[in-house]
């Protein structure tokens, strides 16, 4: 009994030993892992743990290696085709030719709105998660952003010796008075009106004559002045051609006219102002855009300009197109927009309600801009214009 009483003890002895030794042990690890993890944090920048997470170090190295498999390149081959011809589009749209339809006029008529299909497709090749794409709107966001970035901001800087602004009242007006009123407030020096009917043509001459004690209306376009106005004239803009045009009387032929040129007598000299109306643009299944007239008083306008003498210019009116059209490099090779130059973004003018283009402009030659906006909306579908300009 004594032998086996001994040989007990002596187990739980080295039971409880043991226990003490592994407790000890696991000890003895747990603290030499601690001061190995605080010994390898002296060794790392303190900026590094802060300034860099852990998440983000451990997401860029998954983005360089997802970025340098080929699946993303090879995903959305279709969106980054269209990404690449939108982008020659915008930086060749001179090239694109008109023998189709008038093709390069339409794009160019609308050519800043091309930006839209940018996020279009940079949402098809992140859906896609394709890496080509996004790569290769790179092209036409470029582009864009060289033709019109410029524009987005506000240009106008204060002051001005004079301002014009201009209107196509529209035949169709149901309010000519109230529209008068509205530009007779406008602050306007000249004031141009397009689009004048028989009708209505008396209801503006009351309605601005306590404003503008000169004007002068020739056809259907007129001008409105508190300044002296001399050697005005109807300017010729090919209105009406074909083997019968020479042969109208001068009256049936002045009533259609569309276009004028007067002196503006200004405290620093003359200026030469001229207002048109040229013909209208028209989107037809059959024959595409036609701008045949328009294209055509555009033409001779821009003759009628280059024969100016007089150094500084303004024209004023209705052109039925933007300044990005082709048609009119006779006019923006003499004479400067400025909406462009002095403007507060794209300023839209057409449709008045809603309006995608700038079809109403205010070019000039010999002057300077200083600001450029459009007048709030009258019983027209087109909005007025007005500009400040120095000398």
């Amino acid at each position: 009994m004594a032998d086996a009483t001994d040989m007990a003890d002596a187990a739980d002895t080295a039971g409880a030993t043991g226990t003490t030794g592994a407790a000890y042990t696991a000890g003895v690890t747990v603290t030499a892992c601690a001061t190995a993890v605080a010994e390898s944090r002296r060794h790392i920048p303190r900026a590094v743990h802060h300034d860099i997470p852990r998440t983000v170090r451990r997401a860029i190295p998954r983005a360089v290696r997802a970025g340098l498999r080929p699946d993303p390149w090879k995903r959305g081959p279709v969106l980054a085709a269209l990404a690449l011809l939108l982008g020659l589009s915008l930086l060749l749209h001179a090239r694109i030719p008109n023998r189709i339809g008038n093709l390069g006029s339409l794009v160019e008529t609308f050519l800043p709105w091309l930006g839209l299909f940018v996020p279009v497709l940079l949402a098809g090749a992140l859906w896609r998660r394709s890496a080509s794409a996004v790569l290769a709107l790179l092209l036409p966001v470029t582009v864009w952003l060289n033709l019109f970035g410029g524009l987005l901001g506000d240009r106008s800087h204060p002051g001005g010796d004079l301002t014009v602004a201009s209107h196509n009242v529209g035949a169709g007006n149901p309010d000519p008075a109230g529209t008068a009123r509205d530009l007779a407030a406008s602050g306007a020096d000249v004031l141009a009106l397009e689009e004048l009917t028989r009708r209505d043509r008396g209801t503006y001459e009351k309605g601005l004559a306590k404003v503008y004690p000169h004007h002068a209306v020739l056809g259907t376009v007129g001008v409105w002045s508190r300044l002296p106005l001399s050697d005005t004239r109807p300017v010729d803009i090919r209105t009406d051609v074909g083997p019968l045009a020479k042969t109208k009387p001068a009256d049936v032929t002045l009533a259609d006219n569309r276009a004028l040129r007067t002196t503006v007598a200004t405290d620093h000299g003359p200026l030469a102002v001229y207002v048109a109306h040229l013909g209208s643009a028209r989107v037809n299944p059959r024959a595409g855009f036609w701008t045949d007239s328009r294209d055509r008083n555009a033409q001779a306008l821009g003759e009628a300009v280059a024969a100016e003498r007089n150094e500084r210019v303004v024209l004023l009116g209705d052109l039925n197109g933007t300044m990005d059209d082709r048609a009119f490099d006779g006019l923006t090779s003499r004479l400067r927009s400025v909406q462009d130059a002095a403007g507060d973004g794209f300023g839209f003018t057409w449709p008045a309600k809603f309006p995608v283009a700038r079809i109403d402009q205010i070019l000039v030659r010999g002057v300077e801009p200083r600001s450029a906006r459009t007048l709030p909306a009258t019983g027209s579908d087109h909005l007025p214009v007005a500009a400040a300009i120095d000398w």
